[in-house]
């Protein structure tokens, strides 16, 4: 009985450390794995940090929105100001047409828009007083023709004595006033637009002409057929649109950049199609009201067609040209305030779950990298750039496409699913 004790004992003791030794293998393969699962999503986290900044796109892709790609180009572009203003005719090239004399309108010859001649009739106007004035014009010179043989006369009487001086006086005293008027009669009626000369008892002119006082277009027909014009009542303004100049408002800090000479290109506010030229001729000296701005003066050049004194303008001022890295425009993105390009890059963009087998069985993707720049001056399509970071020489960035690459990474958090 004893020896059959002892070997219970023993069986007993040998069950209870092969309880232990499989409780430690348990908790050691728990641990294990813990520690392996850590490891990858430490692996998984690094891998998504790194791949944001990298876009994977298949042929198919890049041919479907047509992405294309490029060097980096040195361009000359031009530095510009953006200002704004005012289309303006200086003062002495506006004018109103109008009459010395009142009268009702008998004709208008003219339309708004129309271009007119210096001298050239714009309206005619009739008043029976014009006929009245021409009627003493033309009996004057048979009263002077009358004074005059009267003068003769005394002045011979009082030569032979026979004549009083006062009568002498008299004769000559009222030839004087009738030539005066006569002279008076005759500049009215050259006002009036009438040749004194040609004037005859038949034909009295019994209209007035009302003449443009200088050449220019039309811009407004103020009197109509029928209604009683005088010299404060213009019947048409005209204004010379060949001498059209801009009246650009530049802020303080520009103007050390502005010289006399500069190009300006600019365009209608409620037409910003057309665009025309201008070049500078004055620069102001003295702040514009309280605007704190300076009055620039440019002549417009070439076509003046559809412009008109008062229009709103849009106008940039060209500086100096520069020689700089520059893309296309369509190649720079906005993004969180920043700006960036894309790059062809070779650098691989790791799968989230740690596949890295799997792009090396794509061969038809290609891969673009996003890099920072910071950016210039902007013309004629393209933009200066320059990148924060360093790009090998023969780097090519997409030129086409780039916002559709942005798009695509901001939308998968830099994975392809």
């Amino acid at each position: 009985m004893k020896n059959l004790s002892s070997i219970y004992l023993m069986i007993s003791f040998a069950l209870l450390l092969n309880a232990c030794g499989e409780q430690h293998k348990e908790g050691d393969g728990h641990g294990h794995a813990e520690e392996t699962k850590s490891s990858a999503a430490a692996k998984e986290d690094h891998a998504e940090e790194s791949s944001t900044t990298i876009a994977s796109l298949t042929a198919a892709q890049i041919k479907a929105v047509n992405i294309t790609y490029g060097d980096i180009e040195m361009k000359e572009l031009t530095a510009t100001i953006r200002a704004n203003g005012n289309l303006r005719v200086p003062n002495d090239k506006k004018a109103n047409a109008t009459s010395l004399y009142g009268g009702a309108i008998k004709t208008i010859n003219v339309q708004v828009g129309d271009h007119v001649r210096k001298g050239q009739v714009i309206a005619t106007i009739a008043n029976p007083q014009f006929v009245q004035l021409q009627e003493e014009y033309l009996t004057s010179a048979s009263r002077i023709t009358f004074a005059e043989q009267e003068f003769s006369r005394q002045k011979e009487l009082f030569d032979n004595n026979a004549g009083a001086r006062k009568n002498l006086q008299n004769a000559e005293a009222e030839l004087k006033m009738l030539r005066t008027k006569r002279a008076s009669l005759q500049k009215q009626i050259q006002l009036m637009g009438i040749n004194p000369a040609s004037l005859s008892n038949s034909n009295l002119k019994t209209g007035l002409s009302v003449i443009a006082p200088i050449s220019g277009t039309i811009s407004n027909v103020i009197a109509q057929i029928g209604g009683y014009v005088d010299v404060s009542s213009p019947v048409a303004e005209i204004v010379d649109n060949a001498s059209l100049h801009l009246d650009l408002n530049v802020f303080e800090k520009d103007l050390p950049q502005l010289k006399v000479g500069q190009t300006i290109h600019f365009t209608l506010t409620n037409n910003p199609t057309s665009e025309y030229d201008a070049e500078v001729f004055s620069i102001g000296a003295a702040f514009e009201n309280e605007s704190k701005t300076i009055p620039v003066h440019a002549r417009v050049k070439g076509k003046k067609t559809g412009l008109i004194d008062g229009m709103n303008i849009t106008g940039v001022v060209s500086l100096n040209n520069v020689l700089t890295p520059a893309v296309p425009n369509d190649a720079v993105v906005n993004a969180d305030g920043k700006y960036y390009v894309f790059m062809v890059t070779k650098k691989a963009q790791h799968d989230h779950d740690g596949d890295k087998g799997k792009k090396s069985d794509q061969n038809d993707t290609v891969n673009f990298e996003k890099i920072e720049v910071s950016v210039g001056v902007s013309d004629m399509g393209y933009t200066a750039i320059v990148p924060i970071g360093d790009l090998p020489k023969d780097a090519k960035v997409v030129t086409k496409g780039a916002y559709f690459i942005n798009a695509k990474l901001s939308n998968t958090g830099g994975h392809d699913h």
